[in-house]
């Protein structure tokens, strides 16, 4: 009998241990789906490892370690019996959806209030990720309107500005199309630049009775490919210290402004060469 009891204890122990283990891995496996998805869509490192940490406590981990980088996760947890359970996730660059950024927050926050359940929380976000992005349509204008808008604020009379709003559209038509056909980012930005001036200098041959500068239209017309928020969060990351991290996305920024003022330049040499540096 005490053979039994001990052998039965044994099994009991074991499938505690097991279920720990189980817990464990599903607790940062959502954990770490959640970070990416902050990530990817342009959280800053702060607001990743800080929901990260909540969604493993509130659920039970309390030993969890997080190191979290541009372009990756890794988070390190640790169980009831010592053992230690590691997770490494790469995100590559991309764009940013503040929309789904919210949302994420959000869940964060129910979960840490303790409103849902895992197995909700899993379905949320899972729903989060899907999110579609907004229709082309209203990107496009979108786009054209931020390109207008910022135009006119740094010195574009209404003229340049309301060209400058058909230019900013149709670069952002090529935009979306480069990046359906997943064309390297610096050739997207090059030719935008090239583009964009293009139509700048052509618009201004077209209508020659209209005080039409290529400053005032060109520096508009770019804003739609500036990466401002990444810019921003580089700034933001340095700030709070994760110097990696901020480094990484300030050189990707800064290289795409070389990009774009790379392929203005095209134009505006051969152009100023062609007509021997009469450039208004």
């Amino acid at each position: 009998m005490d053979i039994e009891k001990i052998e039965n204890k044994k099994i009991t122990e074991s499938e505690s241990f097991t279920q720990s283990d189980s817990n464990v891995k599903q607790v940062v496996d959502f954990a770490l789906e959640a970070g990416r998805i902050l990530l990817k869509n342009g959280g800053e490192i702060f607001r990743v490892e800080e929901t990260i940490t909540r969604i493993c406590q509130h659920f039970g981990v309390e030993h969890v370690d997080i190191f979290t980088l541009s372009h990756g996760i890794f988070v390190s947890a640790e169980n009831e019996k010592g053992d230690v359970y590691t997770r490494v996730k790469h995100i590559p660059l991309s764009g940013a959806h503040l929309g789904i950024v919210a949302e994420v927050n959000e869940l964060s926050r129910q979960i840490a209030e303790g409103k849902v359940t895992i197995a909700e929380a899993k379905e949320y976000l899972a729903k989060i990720d899907h999110t579609p992005p907004s229709r082309a349509r209203a990107q496009v204008l979108g786009a054209g309107m931020g390109a207008a808008c910022f135009g006119f604020l740094m010195g574009a009379t209404l003229s340049e500005s309301f060209v400058t709003f058909f230019i900013g559209c149709f670069v952002y038509l090529w935009v979306l199309l480069a990046k359906r056909c997943h064309l390297s980012k610096i050739i997207i930005n090059i030719v935008g630049g090239i583009f964009i001036t293009l139509c700048a200098i052509v618009t201004r041959q077209i209508f020659p009775s209209v005080l039409l500068r290529l400053d005032g239209m060109i520096i508009g017309a770019i804003m739609p490919l500036i990466p401002g928020m990444a810019f921003t969060n580089a700034i933001r990351d340095i700030a709070d210290s994760d110097f990696l991290s901020g480094t990484v996305r300030m050189m990707d920024a800064l290289m795409v402004f070389v990009y774009i003022a790379v392929g203005v330049g095209i134009v505006l040499i051969t152009y100023n060469n062609i007509t021997g540096g009469f450039i208004l």
